[in-house]
């Protein structure tokens, strides 16, 4: 083989001439009363579970989800995976209460792609905080299916009618003759019956698990390192693999002026070339990428044909000036009333135009993928991801087989919130299957944190211009919002060009504020950047543009912000209650400036969004020390509907807020010359702990249906901040992030 031959995706992994023999560990398979050993299921029980009939009722097969093991335990596979949100600790509470099972006695793992496992209208997706309230009532009869087959198998065995049983946390009781049976000995016997065609679900007045705050499942392994993620799955006979990536989107490896050198580095077994990009495998990932980053590369310009090639002149500011040079009403995606002939006779009218740049994910663990060959001709992964499905269809397609011959493992996560979504050109994985094809041996590919800051999906950078229209008596009558880019919904799931992408103007449309004529449109623009979803989308800027405009209704119509939001909420109970509620939490509702306790003079925002399901209101405490930003407290009222965890509310509530913030105030990604400037976290700013808030939550149970939770808290961080900055500074920060102001007191 040429060590620096193009890699196309065609022979199977081959050494010798001959199939890659792989070795397997040990694994006891077995039915729903056996116990897996290992962190992975055995490929064979994966694709039998992948080639479940096409027509079952996802989540109706108790063996796909449970297997009890004989020391009454419980292996839950997850048709979300776990990345540091809290779903495999929820989806244990709620299938634990129906089973009967304590949750502490459960072990979660991801579920294989399968039909059994397409939770989220149709499909599945761990994102868009839809975990558990899309599978909420489905996981509760799944356990509730299990007890009852359980107690059947009881009442075999026993000899007595399953009428007079009943259960105690993992055993069947008969109380009539003092007699139990632990579920672990009837599991496999439970497990041949036929599902139970209806059964009855627990009264919620008897929860004891679902609601109650319940310790992390996942918290233990974290803390000791005993947690596997990808960058830490190890297979036999495996090599490691590390890139290079043209610096700019599109460009191909020309040129490799030392490869001869660079082969003849410690370690190194071969030099590749890939699309977009040079790889060099080795014996070690340290060797693998000191060699890689040696090779002097020349590189191509992005082809013409590229659906979104990158400019060799692009910069972030000449983009985001051509974003709020674009005029025009574009397409309009909500109308109520009459907005331009409103505004047309208004008593006053305000405009604005708001901002918000690129931002990386930045999440803690680099992209990686473990491919491996095996000799069936079955190709076995290992990559992080938040669509099993999806990954395994594209990854069929890379590498030139049936996607029933892909196995998909899928590890916690290491951070995500839209990282490890189908990004083909910002993912590892086709590159570690190109790779092991070629090699011939399985391939452990990491990215480094410079390759992965460089090839990113990116939050989109966004300008929206606003119009208001205020009466003479300072009420809001109008309002007219224009966004201007383009959202990731459109980008990866098609756009029609006479529809508005539901991504680029969540956020601004939708809002339940009694403004009597509203608009809402967008005009498309092309991003060449690579653009992807981040932790709550389009509600992560929207809502900053929209509730820091509204601060600028009330302030144009002389109205006090929060008692305008009360007043325009007064036909949503919900939404009133919930501003109340924040309100109450910060010991009442002070807008400022004021005197606090060390004498700095500080400020209070208030804010409200509604994303993913529910409702949040937010105040955030701020003062200006020689210029530079300090919030002190927020304030999170969060009404989900209903819940399953709060203290998993409340953690989520305190990371939303630590994002939330960085982006308002420190995180941007800067192009020049169509590359990112920023390569690591030294270029590239986020909060850091002594800059973090003192966060204060209350949970609102309004019985509404169950929202998300992994998302909401976020968007009303930066508007909250923001509107209380205006307050100290006498002027409006309309542009994030906030830091590259030069702020002082009273400017305005």
């Amino acid at each position: 083989m040429n060590d620096m031959t193009p890699i196309i995706p065609e022979a199977q992994a081959t050494e010798n001439g001959k199939p890659f023999k792989v070795s397997r560990r040990g694994f006891l398979g077995a039915s729903l009363g056996a116990l897996v050993l290992g962190v992975t299921l055995p490929a064979a029980r994966t694709r039998a579970l992948a080639a479940a009939p096409a027509s079952v009722t996802p989540g109706s097969r108790v063996a796909a989800f449970l297997e009890i093991r004989p020391d009454s335990t419980v292996l839950f596979r997850s048709a979300f995976i776990e990345g540091g949100q809290g779903i495999f600790t929820a989806m244990a509470q709620i299938v634990g209460e129906e089973l009967d099972v304590d949750p502490a006695n459960f072990v979660v793992e991801g579920a294989p792609p399968g039909p059994d496992y397409l939770l989220t209208g149709g499909g599945r997706f761990t994102g868009g905080s839809m975990s558990v309230r899309m599978s909420y009532d489905t996981m509760r009869k799944l356990g509730a299916s299990a007890r009852q087959m359980l107690l059947q198998a009881a009442a075999t065995k026993l000899g007595v009618p399953a009428s007079e049983l009943s259960t105690e946390p993992g055993r069947v009781v008969h109380a009539a003759s003092g007699r139990a049976v632990p579920y672990g000995e009837i599991a496999d016997d439970a497990s041949k019956l036929p599902l139970p065609a209806d059964v009855a679900l627990r009264d919620q007045a008897n929860f004891r698990w679902i609601g109650k705050p319940f310790a992390r499942l996942d918290a233990r392994d974290k803390s000791t390192g005993k947690a596997k993620y990808s960058i830490d799955q190890t297979i036999d006979g495996m090599l490691y693999a590390a890139v290079q990536h043209s610096p700019r989107l599109g460009g191909e490896p020309e040129m490799m002026q030392n490869e001869a050198d660079v082969r003849g580095m410690p370690g190194v077994h071969s030099i590749h070339k890939l699309p977009g990009a040079v790889a060099v495998v080795a014996n070690s990932w340290w060797r693998a990428r000191r060699a890689v980053e040696a090779l002097q590369v020349s590189w191509t310009e992005a082809a013409s044909g590229m659906s979104h090639p990158m400019p060799a002149d692009f910069s972030s500011e000449a983009h985001m000036a051509k974003l709020k040079a674009t005029l025009g009403d574009g397409v309009a995606f909500e109308t109520e009333g009459d907005a331009a002939g409103t505004l047309a006779g208004a008593a006053r009218v305000i405009e604005a135009v708001y901002d918000a740049p690129y931002l990386v994910h930045g999440q803690l663990e680099p992209p990686s993928a473990l491919a491996r060959w095996n000799e069936d001709g079955s190709l076995e992964l290992w990559i992080p991801n938040q669509a099993p499905e999806m990954f395994q269809a594209d990854a069929a397609k890379v590498a030139g087989i049936a996607p029933e011959k892909v196995i998909i493992h899928s590890p916690m996560l290491g951070g995500f919130f839209g990282r490890h979504f189908l990004y083909q050109t910002a993912n590892p994985y086709p590159q570690a299957i190109l790779l092991a094809k070629a090699v011939g041996r399985p391939i452990k590919l990491l990215w480094s944190r410079e390759e992965e800051f460089l090839r990113d999906a990116l939050r989109p950078m966004a300008a929206v211009r606003f119009r208001g229209g205020i009466d003479a008596s300072g009420t809001p009558v109008a309002l007219s919002a224009v966004a201007v880019g383009e959202g990731p919904t459109g980008r990866w799931f098609g756009r029609q060009p006479d529809k508005v992408d539901s991504s680029a103007v969540e956020g601004i449309a939708g809002k339940v504020y009694a403004i009597p004529n509203r608009r809402v449109g967008q005009i498309h623009v092309d991003d060449p950047a690579i653009i992807g979803f981040w932790r709550s989308v389009g509600h992560s800027m929207n809502d900053f543009f929209y509730e820091t405009f509204f601060d600028e209704m009330a302030d144009a119509g002389q109205q006090d912000p929060y008692e305008l939001r009360l007043r325009l909420l007064a036909g949503s109970p919900r939404h009133k209650t919930l501003l109340q509620a924040v309100a109450d939490l910060s010991g009442g509702w002070k807008r400022g400036p004021f005197a606090a306790e060390d004498g700095t003079r500080r400020a209070r925002g208030v804010a409200m969004a509604s994303p993913f399901g529910s409702e949040v209101a937010t105040i955030a405490e701020v003062s200006l020390r020689d210029g530079e930003i300090a919030v002190h407290d927020v304030w999170v009222a969060i009404d989900p509907g209903s819940i399953v965890n709060p203290a998993i509310i409340e953690a989520q509530m305190n990371s939303a807020v630590a994002l939330g913030l960085s982006s308002a105030l420190l995180e941007e990604v800067v192009y020049v010359d169509g590359v990112p400037q920023a390569r690591n976290y030294d270029g590239y700013q986020i909060l850091t702990p002594d800059r973090m808030p003192r966060v204060h939550v209350r949970i609102v149970e309004s019985g509404a249906p169950m929202g998300g939770i992994g998302e909401p808290g976020l968007p009303g961080v930066p508007p909250a901040v923001a509107n209380a900055l205006s307050v100290l500074a006498g002027k409006r920060v309309r542009s994030l992030p906030m830091s590259k102001f030069d702020l002082k007191e009273g400017d305005g």
